[in-house]
């Protein structure tokens, strides 16, 4: 009886470390976008995580919201530095997230400042 309950917990718990490793570790897709930086913030009750939206058409109709780990500190500056600034970004898209990483699936690895194609710099 304890030898199956003690193969049981460890194939949950298995499981359940493999699901995570997954999500984390393999992107479902990886990208580029470009747009003005509109928005960039920490932001949560619990876990305070950094949060951001891009604008990608003059009336701000296509807006991309992403998230940046608290481990990417030169992204972070970067951010706040081209506030309002069009800029290209690079993300990896995960097949999920979880709470104390971001709020969406998308998290950007590299920022660049462009430019605009729609007005001059």
């Amino acid at each position: 009886m304890k030898k199956a309950f003690f193969i049981a917990i460890s194939i949950i718990l298995l499981g359940v470390v493999a699901y995570f490793s997954f999500v984390y570790y393999v992107p479902f897709s990886e990208g580029y976008r470009s747009g003005e930086l509109i928005k960039f913030s920490r932001k949560g009750v619990l876990v305070k995580t950094w949060e951001g939206q891009i604008s990608q058409g003059i009336s701000g109709t296509n807006i991309f919201s992403f998230s940046v780990e608290d481990k990417e500190q030169d992204i972070i500056e970067k951010m706040k530095e081209y506030q309002g600034r069009y800029v290209k970004v690079e993300y990896k898209e995960r097949y999920a997230t979880f709470f104390w990483l971001g709020d969406t699936k998308y998290f950007i690895t590299a920022i660049q400042m462009e430019e605009s194609p729609h007005f001059g710099n």
